[in-house]
């Protein structure tokens, strides 16, 4: 299903043009707007008038999530605080958050993305939505809940966490669509397994999952768990939230909302432009956003583009999975290595559960890095010969795969914490000393 078929398979060419009347508009409104880009611009020597289609975009500055930090809380807002009707902020772990600002047709244009989203995953006004992202100044529960709405379904707004009450309400009330991190639609899976409740007895058909970086491997083990189908939902709460892009139903990359929020891929290192196809730092421009509008903003996120009609018939550009962030990304001894590749591994092999934890440290001035990964029940032993050869089989694979040792420790099933909002799978003790 489509909700947006006009925009959604508009041909190429409309679709640039479209882009180029809102870029050269959004260009004109910060400047006059958002005294930030005024001054990047002016230091430039540039002005609105250079800025003539969307391949004028290179032209423009870049946007960091340090600038978002500078000019904290509300100095990137281009409107009055009387015209903001919602705002979200991103927790991070150190110095002050990254805040964003609604418009009432902001809000209305994030959940119309949503809707597009939900539709591509075959949901309509009949289903019963389960809001698992946190609610708050996270905009996974809002947004999704938002989007939901929009297409006329029912919403229980759950929230994460207080997982037995989660499974209770998914059965009695008939949830059809899960929405929440990879990591916790695991761990309902297994909390289901745990109540004695038939799985046939809940009536879920599809999920929502997002807001962390996850694998093929991952994908299939929540559709095994849970009997459904799942669909990733990318967004970031600087660009959007949640329905920045979505998978379709052949799940063949990412569709971005590109009327709304144009996407750019860049060298990482150079800032200049790839190919498309090539991977490289994923780069977000605002078309019509009013609170808060951001030009080439840096997500970090790696990934590639590519411009190929899908096969459900939307033209919109597709977004291959996300490798991991540029800023995520480990160097252990000279080798670069994302989580993702080593969750991979794990995935591949039936005798582990899909738990873990990266541990890097440096001893004697040398990084070394230790992965806790938990054994299935019916592969944990307390015979030693059977642990090391285990140990054994998923060490070759990571070195293998990776290119350096890492020191495995399988530990006991359901011995790892939990995490009912985004998984912690990396503690890096080389950045505490």
């Amino acid at each position: 299903m489509v909700w947006n078929e006009t925009i959604e398979c508009m041909d190429q060419e409309s679709l640039r043009k479209i882009q180029s009347i809102r870029l050269k508009k959004i260009v004109s409104y910060v400047y006059h707007n958002t005294p930030f880009y005024r001054k990047k611009m002016q230091e430039m020597d540039l002005t609105p008038d250079d800025i003539h289609d969307i391949d004028d975009l290179v032209k423009l500055p870049f946007t960091t999530k340090e600038d978002l930090r500078d000019n904290y809380p509300f100095g990137l807002f281009a409107v009055p605080m009387n015209q903001i009707v919602r705002i979200h902020g991103s927790s991070g772990t150190t110095g002050k958050p990254t805040v964003v600002g609604y418009t009432r047709k902001d809000v209305a244009t994030w959940s119309e993305s949503l809707a597009r989203c939900f539709c591509a995953y075959g949901a309509d006004s009949s289903d019963i939505f389960q809001v698992a992202y946190g609610y708050g100044l996270f905009t996974g529960g809002l947004g999704a809940h938002y989007g939901a709405e929009h297409i006329g379904a029912s919403v229980i707004p759950m929230s994460s966490g207080n997982t037995e009450k989660q499974i209770t309400l998914m059965h009695d009330f008939g949830s059809t669509v899960l929405c929440c991190t990879p990591s916790y639609a695991l761990f309902i899976a297994d909390a289901i397994k745990d109540s004695g409740i038939p799985r046939d007895e809940f009536k879920l058909k599809a999920g929502a999952f997002g807001a962390e970086p996850w694998t093929e491997s991952m994908r299939k083990e929540i559709e095994e768990k849970l009997g459904i189908k799942s669909y990733d939902i990318y967004g970031l709460s600087e660009v959007a939230g949640p329905g920045v892009g979505y998978e379709c139903e052949y799940q063949d990359g990412t569709h971005l909302n590109e009327d709304h929020y144009f996407p750019e891929i860049v060298d990482p290192k150079t800032l200049e432009p790839v190919k498309p196809g090539e991977t490289g730092e994923l780069v977000f421009t605002h078309l019509t956003k009013e609170g808060m509008p951001l030009l080439r903003y840096r997500t970090k996120d790696l990934t590639a583009l590519h411009y190929e009609t899908c096969r459900c018939g939307r033209t919109l550009v597709r977004m291959d999975r996300i490798l991991g962030r540029s800023d995520d990304m480990l160097i252990i001894r000279g080798v670069n290595v994302f989580p993702t590749q080593v969750e991979s591994v794990i995935l591949e092999m039936p005798e582990f559960e899909p738990h873990y934890l990266l541990v890097v440290d440096r001893v004697n001035n040398t990084d070394r890095m230790e992965l806790r990964v938990e054994a299935r029940p019916e592969y944990y032993s307390d015979e030693i010969n059977k642990m090391l050869e285990l140990k054994k089989k998923i060490t070759a694979r990571l070195q293998s795969v990776l290119g350096l040792g890492v020191d495995v420790k399988i530990v006991e099933p359901r011995s790892l914490e939990r995490s009912m909002g985004k998984a912690v799978r990396v503690i890096d003790n080389r950045k505490l000393k």
